[in-house]
């Protein structure tokens, strides 16, 4: 893949970057473990002796939290102004002395809060029955939405002909987007519940929570004041991970084939995609569906693929609803040059088809998506025919492996999760 080498110190020997003096650290505790450990279980030792409070922390040092009553169009701009996927919701209506279990109630995503909006304007289907709640909820929906081309928010065979950029524009002005609060949407797609931390809690616990238990990111909070010290997600370790590059633990792991890794985990024939000519919210629907981050674009009558569409591209139809104006219907393959001939500049690689081969290391994937910031690679074989895909939590859950009875009574209260949220 020709990924440049990573060297972890600078002239000198000191670490360059706190991620490098983080993987010193295991690096230090690799090198005292008993000889007759295999490889995964030295690592998953040297991963339990470090507390997860030696993160790095957020950029800044700032985590962003959200009110439980900021209405969703404020929640949105709030994302998008601090360049983030998701934040904490706190609960407004919780004593100032609340513990962290009482204090937060959960995180919400950016796309979670468009997809949300989108799903509320698709009709009940007549075989299923209608909650009371969920009968005022789609009734408010109505409202909120009433005059707006809602054709083709059925995500029906008519849409990409009912559908222009003022329904977009429309919707992002509406009352329901602008009035509906984030709490309100708690339990819905893409909402995890709040599952912390404490800053004594090993590196192990937070490696095991982002990739066995789908959780995107994990907070690390102070006992002390209740409050969040850190947000850990799954490209933060990622990211750790590249800067570790040449150091013997990770080279013992790094360096070997995906093959021999298992992965691809999720191989062609159950990959979630969509074909070019699709409408663009077809791929959408089917992300929330199937409770996945991002599909292919395949090209009409063949196996290969054309292009990305991620969770994290629906940004585009509540941001930036003018890239539409030119569209009298927005297919997946329209929507793809859209984003490309629009905003390349801003995000060069969002929406880009970035591919891999079986036989390439982890350590070159780890690379090429850190330097990529990107959150998802699709295996291809020599003629590019698709093979498979792999995600930041693919390659997290084979660093390391959870022991019996690890999380004792962790779950306890949280889990079985509400049927729609996703950890």
């Amino acid at each position: 893949m020709g990924v440049p080498a990573v060297m972890t110190t600078v002239e000198g020997g000191s670490p360059r970057s706190p991620e490098a003096k983080l993987g010193m650290q295991v690096e230090d505790l690799w090198d005292v473990q008993e000889p007759q450990l295999s490889p995964t279980e030295k690592l998953n030792a040297c991963f339990e002796g470090v507390p997860v409070s030696a993160f790095p922390p957020a950029p800044e040092n700032q985590v962003i939290e959200i009110k439980s009553d900021t209405s969703l169009a404020e929640a949105v701009k709030i994302l998008s102004q601090h360049k983030i996927l998701s934040a904490p919701v706190v609960d407004v209506d919780a004593p100032e002395d609340a513990s962290w279990i009482d204090r937060y109630i959960g995180i919400v995503e950016f796309a979670g809060i468009v997809v949300w909006i989108l799903h509320q304007s698709e009709p009940p289907s007549p075989r299923t029955p209608t909650s009371p709640s969920s009968a005022t909820s789609i009734a408010a929906a109505a409202n909120g939405l009433k005059g707006l081309d809602l054709a083709g928010l059925d995500f029906g065979s008519e849409f990409a002909a009912a559908t222009s950029g003022s329904f977009f524009e429309a919707l992002t002005s509406s009352e329901f987007y602008k009035n509906t609060q984030v709490r309100d949407i708690s339990g819905s797609f893409r909402w995890a519940p709040f599952l912390a931390l404490q800053s004594s809690n090993s590196f192990l616990a937070m490696l095991l929570l982002l990739s066995k238990y789908k959780m995107k990111s994990v907070p690390v909070v102070d006992l002390g004041d209740g409050k969040i010290d850190n947000i850990i997600t799954q490209s933060a370790v990622i990211h750790m991970l590249a800067e570790c590059a040449g150091l013997q633990w990770f080279e013992s792991w790094g360096t070997k084939k995906l093959s021999e890794l298992g992965l691809p985990m999720m191989t062609a024939n159950h990959i979630v995609k969509v074909y070019e000519d699709e409408p663009v919210l077809q791929a959408f629907k089917l992300m929330r569906k199937k409770r996945v981050g991002g599909v292919p674009v395949i090209e009409n009558g063949s196996s290969k693929a054309v292009g990305n569409i991620s969770l994290r591209d629906v940004q585009f139809l509540l941001t930036a609803p003018e890239i539409y104006h030119d569209y009298r219907s927005i297919t997946a393959k329209n929507f793809l040059t859209a984003v490309e001939s629009k905003h390349h500049e801003v995000y060069p690689t969002l929406s880009t088809m970035v591919t891999c081969k079986r036989d390439d290391t982890v350590k070159d994937l780890i690379l090429m998506l850190d330097s990529k910031k990107i959150h998802r690679v699709y295996v291809v074989d020599d003629d590019g025919n698709l093979e498979g895909v792999i995600t930041l939590r693919d390659i997290i859950s084979r660093l390391v492996h959870e022991p019996r009875g690890y999380f004792g009574d962790f779950f306890d209260g949280v889990l079985p999760l509400p049927q729609n949220s996703r950890v």
